[in-house]
C-alpha cells in the first residue's frame, strides 16, 4: 500500500495480462527491459519445437483477427439483480443471466475462473434460419444495448445469416470462436464442454475446437438419434445430431469424465439412468481368485502404437504373439509384466489363447460401465420428446422451437458431474439444462448449481416478448412442480421423491457499468469536458440502488454472484460482510475516522469503500490507509 487507496479495476479480467505472466514466469530470460517479451529469445528458448513456416495446418477465416481482439478487450459492463424475476433471491446458488453471452463470459472470468465442471450449450447450429450474434468487436456492450432498445439503436436489428451472406460459415466461426475460448478459461481442470450440433458446421466446429481446446482433448463426437419418424421428401432422412465433447485436460489413464460412477445408479422416474448398473451375472470366478468374481476383457486395441507393439510370450505354451493386424496391446511393455506378475492376465479359459485382462466385478462397482457413444433415443430421449414435455408444463403449446429433451441433460449430468459440481450453459434457449439439474438434483439428492446466459432475443409474442422470458417462465414452472407441496402428476418427471434444497434462482441482468467512467471519444471542447468533469463529481449512475453496487464490486473483486455476504451495523453504519469477513465492503456516503477503525479492528484480508464517502476528505482518506495497513490488511481499495 502507498498513501492512497488502490482503486477498484472495474474491468473484467485481463486474460492476456495472465498470458504474458505466465510465460514470463517460466521464460524470465525473454524479458526486455521495459517488461515487454523478446520474441526472437524465446524462440531460442524453445529450439527445434518452433514452426516458422508460412503455411501450416490449421482452421483460419475472414474476422478470426478480429476475434482475439474482442477476447482481448476486457469489458466494464456489469449485472444487476433482478429479485423481482427471481425466485428464492436470497437463498438461491443458482443463476439465470440475461443478456449477450460473450460480455457475460468475459465478466465472469474472475469469479468462475476453472471452477465449472461441465459446460453444455446448444448454439444456433447456422441453417440459415437461425440468429447470429452480430457482435461489434469494437464495442461489443454497445452493440446488445443497441440491440436490445436500452440506448438508440442506430438502424440495428436482430437477423438471421442467410447462405446469400458472403461469409455465411466465417459468421458463425466469428461468433463460436471467442465465446468457446472464454468458455475454456472457466473449466475446472477436470471439466468437460459438450456441444450440440448437426452435419451443417459439425466438422468446422471441430477444427475449431481443436484449436481452442486441443485436439488430445477430444472425448468423441457422440451421434444422438434425435429423432425416430422418417421423413419422406427427401432422399435420405437424417435422425442424428451430434454432441461434440472435449475435456480440459485429457487424462493419459483413468480417463473418466469423474472419479467414480458410483452415484449413477438412480433411476428418474420417466427414463432410464445410464450408464446402467453393473450387472453381476457377467462375472464368475472359475479360478477362486481372492479378489472375487471377474470377466476376461480383450488386451489389444485400436491403433498401431509403437509403444504399445511388443511381442507377448504365452508362459503356459510358450506361443510368441504380437498384436492382432490393426491393433496394439492396452498398455506399455513394463505394464504389462506387472499385471501378469499380479495374475492379472489370462490366456482364455484352455490357457492357449491370446492374452486378456481379469476385471474384477468389485472394480466395475465401484466405477461403473463404461457407456458407448452412441446416444439412443430410448435413453436420450428426441426432439419431439423435448417439445412435448415443454407442452406439458406450458400446458398452452409448446413458446420454443426445438428444445433439448430433458434425458439428454440427465445422460450428460451423470456422465459427467458429481453432486455438488457447476453447470454452465451460456445459449440457454428454453432451460432445459436447468430443467435437468434440479431433475437430477432432486433424484440423487445432490447440490449441483446451474448458471444459465440468453439473450433476450425477441420472440414476436406477447406473453413472452423474449427468449430469456420463455427460460425464466420454465424455471419457475419447473420449481413449482417439484415444491413438496405441489401435486405431481403421475408418470412425470416430478413423482414424488426427496425435493433438492435449492428451488430456485438467481437473475441478473447485462448493463452499463452502475460507475461512470471517463469516456476518451467525448467531445473535448470545453462543453464536453465540463460534462465529463460533472460525471465524477458523483460518479454512480442515476436510478442504481446499493444492491446494483454490491454486486458489481463483488464481481469485480472476483466473488460469485451467490458468495455468502451479511449485513452488519457498525459504528452505526450499514458494512456488507462478504464469505465469512474476507471482504468488509461499506458503501456509505459519509464515511468517519471511528467506522474506518472498527472496519480495521475486525481485521479483514480486504476492504472496499466508496470514493465519495470521503466526500474530498484526504486526511481521512490517508489515515484509513495507515489504519489498515498496521491491522494487517491485505487490499483497501476506493470506487
Amino acid at each position: 500500500m502507498n498513501d492512497q487507496p488502490e482503486p477498484l479495476d472495474l474491468r473484467s479480467h485481463d486474460l492476456t495480462a495472465d498470458k504474458r505472466a505466465e510465460l514470463l514466469r517460466l521464460f524470465p530470460e525473454v524479458r526486455t527491459e521495459g517488461g515487454q517479451i523478446d520474441f526472437d529469445r524465446l524462440r531460442l528458448a524453445l529450439g527445434e519445437m518452433v514452426d516458422v513456416g508460412k503455411e501450416r495446418y490449421g482452421l483460419t477465416w475472414p474476422g478470426k483477427a478480429d476475434c482475439f481482439r474482442a477476447i482481448q478487450t476486457p469489458t466494464l459492463a456489469t449485472l444487476r439483480p433482478c429479485p423481482e424475476e427471481s425466485v428464492n433471491f436470497d437463498t438461491t446458488e443458482h443463476l439465470i443471466i440475461e443478456g449477450d453471452n460473450l460480455e457475460v463470459l468475459k465478466l465472469l472470468q474472475k469469479s468462475y475462473l476453472g471452477k465449472v465442471k461441465m459446460i453444455y450449450i446448444d448454439p444456433p447450429y447456422n441453417t440459415g434460419h437461425d440468429f447470429i450474434y452480430p457482435d461489434d468487436y469494437a464495442d461489443s456492450l454497445r452493440n446488445y444495448l443497441a440491440l436490445t432498445g436500452q440506448v438508440d439503436a442506430a438502424g440495428r436489428a436482430f437477423s438471421t445469416n442467410t447462405e446469400a451472406d458472403g461469409r455465411f460459415h466465417s459468421n458463425w466461426l466469428n461468433m463460436m470462436y471467442p465465446r468457446l475460448y472464454l468458455a475454456r478459461n472457466l473449466l475446472a481442470d477436470n471439466g468437460i464442454v459438450v456441444v450440440s450440433i448437426d452435419d451443417g458446421e459439425a466438422a468446422n466446429l471441430r477444427l475449431l475446437c481443436d484449436q481452442v481446446f486441443g485436439a488430445e482433448n477430444l472425448v468423441a463426437q457422440l451421434p444422438w438419434k434425435s429423432r425416430e419418424s422418417v421423413a419422406g421428401d427427401t432422399d435420405l432422412s437424417v435422425q442424428h445430431e451430434y454432441l461434440v465433447a472435449y475435456a480440459k485436460v485429457r487424462r493419459k489413464e483413468h480417463r473418466r469424465l469423474k472419479e467414480t460412477n458410483r452415484d449413477v445408479w438412480h433411476r428418474l422416474p420417466s427414463f432410464a439412468a445410464y450408464p446402467a448398473p453393473v450387472d453381476p451375472s457377467r462375472y464368475t470366478n472359475p479360478d477362486n481368485d481372492p479378489r472375487g468374481p471377474w470377466k476376461a476383457d480383450p488386451f489389444d486395441a485400436p491403433n498401431i502404437r509403437p509403444n504399445l507393439t511388443y511381442e507377448i510370450v504365452n508362459p503356459n505354451t510358450g506361443e510368441r504373439r504380437m498384436p492382432p493386424k490393426g491393433r496394439c496391446w492396452r498398455t506399455e511393455e513394463p505394464k504389462y509384466h506387472e499385471l501378469l506378475a499380479d495374475k492379472r492376465i489370462v490366456f482364455g479359459s484352455s490357457g492357449n489363447a491370446g492374452p486378456q485382462l481379469k476385471v474384477f466385478y468389485r472394480e466395475k462397482r465401484e466405477y461403473g460401465e463404461v457407456p458407448t457413444s452412441w446416444f439412443d433415443a430410448a435413453t436420450y430421449g428426441t426432439a419431439t420428446k423435448g417439445t412435448q414435455q415443454l407442452q406439458d408444463l406450458f400446458g398452452d403449446g409448446s413458446p420454443f422451437s426445438f428444445p433439448k429433451p430433458v434425458e439428454l441433460l440427465t445422460g450428460l449430468l451423470q456422465l459427467c458431474t458429481r453432486p455438488g459440481d457447476i453447470v454452465l450453459d451460456f445459449f440457454a434457449g428454453s432451460g432445459t439444462t436447468a430443467h435437468a439439474v434440479l431433475a437430477h438434483n432432486r433424484a440423487d439428492g445432490g447440490s449441483r448449481k446451474f448458471v444459465l446466459v440468453q439473450l433476450p432475443e425477441p420472440t414476436g409474442r406477447d406473453d413472452y416478448p423474449t427468449i430469456a422470458d420463455i427460460t425464466k417462465e420454465r424455471v419457475r414452472r419447473v420449481i413449482q412442480r417439484l415444491t413438496p407441496e405441489a401435486s405431481a402428476p403421475q408418470g412425470s418427471l416430478f413423482e414424488a421423491a426427496p425435493a433438492p434444497a435449492d428451488l430456485g434462482f438467481r437473475v441478473f441482468k447485462l448493463d452499463q457499468s452502475n460507475f461512470t467512467t471517463w469516456d476518451a471519444d467525448a467531445s473535448h471542447d470545453a462543453d464536453g469536458l465540463a460534462q465529463q468533469l460533472s460525471l465524477h463529481v458523483d460518479h454512480i449512475r442515476e436510478g442504481r440502488g446499493e444492491q446494483d453496487l454490491l454486486f458489481e464490486i463483488l464481481l469485480k473483486e472476483g466473488f460469485p454472484l451467490t458468495a455468502p455476504v451479511e449485513t452488519l451495523t457498525v459504528a452505526g453504519k450499514v458494512v456488507y460482510s462478504v464469505a465469512d469477513g474476507g471482504l468488509l465492503l461499506c458503501l456509505e456516503r459519509e464515511l468517519t475516522l471511528e467506522l474506518i477503525r472498527a472496519i480495521a479492528e475486525r481485521q479483514p484480508e480486504r476492504v472496499v469503500c466508496l470514493d465519495a464517502g470521503f466526500a474530498g476528505n484526504d486526511q481521512l482518506k490517508t489515515n484509513a490507509v495507515q489504519i489498515f495497513r498496521s491491522q494487517g490488511v491485505v487490499k483497501f481499495k476506493t470506487v
